[in-house]
């Protein structure tokens, strides 16, 4: 990504109905498996612009962020974030068993990230034990368009997937749903159409200004908050899963 890119996303992360939808859907699983107010110490391996850092996770405890781009880490700054490492989260610069809370907020399907395997091990070494890892990604190799295009999506994943890297990584996982689901039907019409046309056009869905529909689209999504976090949902735009070091 570059500094267009991460503008953008530092100008929508606070207000996009989709950030503010998912949002809700992370704060309820971790409401879930975290009940009780507590310290603990959270990485957000490749943190972006730093808006979870700021809002659902600082509510958990002292929050590190990690990113391969020195651009986004400006931007963290620019929110008044200062534990911040600039690093590649194949080779996480912490030592071992460091954090009770690791997240990756859609991080792991991009092409800056060479093995996700290696990097869902290096996200499980640096978990203290009995500590937590939420994961969110895009669901579903097949529906690709020009949003991946835009953001150098290197691949998609399904519950199976994930299933097996936790598993490889020795995890217990503790839920796995797919996200964004009452939207699917339009997403995946959104979707098709664009496959239809010749021209490959560089446009993240986050550019998309959608006006007053925008608190109707997130209200929408943040519907499946409390679903998503007692059940798993079927089929989505997204997926999101939470497993625990033993």
């Amino acid at each position: 990504m570059d500094r267009f890119e991460y503008e953008v996303m530092y100008k929508v992360e606070d207000k996009h109905w989709w950030y503010r939808g998912m949002a809700a859907i992370s704060r309820a699983l971790l409401q879930r498996y975290l009940p009780s107010p507590s310290n603990l110490k959270i990485l957000d391996s490749g943190c972006g612009t730093g808006a979870a850092m700021l809002s659902l996770l600082s509510e958990r405890g002292t929050v590190v962020g990690l990113d391969l781009s020195l651009i986004a880490l400006d931007y963290c700054r620019l929110r008044q974030l200062q534990r911040l490492t600039c690093g590649s989260v194949v080779d996480l610069p912490y030592a071992s068993g460091s954090f009770g809370l690791v997240t990756s907020f859609d991080v792991l399907y991009a092409q800056s990230v060479p093995d996700v395997l290696s990097a869902m091990k290096e996200l499980t070494r640096v978990l203290a034990p009995k500590g937590y890892l939420l994961l969110r990604l895009p669901a579903y190799d097949w529906l690709r368009g020009r949003h991946d295009i835009a953001v150098q999506t290197a691949q998609r994943f399904s519950i199976k997937a994930v299933t097996r890297l936790f598993h490889q990584c020795n995890l217990t996982i503790l839920h796995q749903s797919y996200a964004n689901t009452f939207l699917f039907p339009l997403a995946l019409m959104k979707r098709l159409m664009e496959n239809t046309r010749s021209e490959k056009v560089k446009t993240s869905d986050l550019t998309v200004e959608f006006g007053w529909l925008d608190k109707v689209l997130g209200k929408i999504l943040s519907l499946e908050a409390p679903l998503i976090s007692r059940w798993s949902l079927p089929f989505g735009l997204s997926l999101v899963a939470i497993a625990q070091k033993q």
